[in-house]
């Protein structure tokens, strides 16, 4: 589904102030906020749709990024709400009888306990497989692992241990911090003869890397250039998951100011190949403890360009 245009959805210009934006999200999440619209589902897409516009248009480099790269550039091309990543993958679950997902940044617990819903229900109910009648399902067990920012991109084969049993685990590409993969029957034992194993959940949690960061399915990072470098054009060395790569920096070009490497950002879970950006946003830097030539030369330029000679 194609996503609409964010300065369409709020109902401003492209040249829209901060102010402007925030005075349009305000009015519009009045009108639409679900606790003036109960049980109105319309309205609680749209109150979502401008939360998410807001979310975008409100911070200084989503924006940049938006306006240079359209939804790719936050994350958005795909509709995936969990941030790039299919938590589904493989037929691996992270929620079962309990998990954690993230949507819109905001981190969602489940957690049923052992005998999952049914036991919910059965509590309250009085049917399914509530604990008040034999419990037939061993205990869910739950466990911790820590991995690397290029295992979480590329995927990784790990070992945990449980009950001093070693199990293989399959790390998908693309999987992100906070997210669980699930193992059927390799939890608790079964309580009874004839009974099921309970599950295994791994959550897994990804170090943060030195120099890079990611957005879902977006890589980002910074890089420095001089002034002269900004004004004259240059090439530069970009660390990215997949090695140095050389990105050139046109003439004229502003601190602050966004380029895309294509194919170079996280792997979408549930496409084959596709890849996201990774975003290197240009910083130029102004010097500092200029000699004199320097500062003669620069108050030369300074003189040009109040002659007309410089635009």
């Amino acid at each position: 589904m194609t996503k609409r245009d964010y300065y369409e959805i709020l109902g401003v210009s492209k040249n829209a102030s901060d102010d402007e934006i925030k005075k349009a999200y305000r009015k519009l999440a009045v009108k639409y906020h679900p606790d003036k619209n109960p049980g109105d589902k319309q309205a609680e897409e749209k109150f979502k749709e401008i939360s998410e516009a807001h979310e975008v248009l409100s911070d200084k480099q989503k924006r940049a990024r938006y306006d240079q790269f359209g939804h790719a550039g936050v994350g958005g091309a795909s509709g995936n709400p969990f941030g790039g990543g299919n938590p589904f993958a493989n037929g691996q679950n992270p929620f079962g009888s309990g998990g954690q997902y993230n949507f819109n940044g905001q981190s969602f617990n489940f957690d049923f306990g052992g005998g999952g819903l049914d036991d919910i229900l059965g509590n309250l109910f009085g049917f399914g497989n509530g604990r008040s009648r034999q419990r037939t399902r061993g205990d869910d067990y739950r466990t911790n692992l820590t991995i690397t920012f290029e295992e979480a991109i590329f995927g990784a084969t790990k070992t945990v241990n449980i009950d001093g049993k070693s199990i293989k685990l399959k790390i998908p590409k693309g999987i992100d911090d906070g997210m669980a993969i699930r193992l059927a029957e390799k939890g608790g034992p079964a309580p009874v003869k004839g009974g099921t194993k309970g599950d295994l959940y791994v959550a897994i949690h990804v170090k943060p890397h030195k120099r890079l960061t990611r957005e879902g399915s977006i890589i980002l990072s910074e890089e420095t250039i001089s002034m002269v470098d900004a004004a004259l054009g240059t090439e530069i060395k970009v660390e990215t998951v997949d090695g140095d790569v050389i990105m050139k920096i046109p003439a004229g070009t502003q601190s602050g100011t966004p380029f895309k490497l294509s194919g170079h950002g996280v792997p979408l879970m549930r496409s084959d190949g596709d890849r996201g950006p990774h975003i290197v946003t240009v910083i130029v830097e102004t010097p500092k403890n200029l000699s004199k030539k320097q500062k003669e030369i620069l108050e030369e330029f300074k003189k040009a360009k109040k002659r007309g000679f410089w635009n």
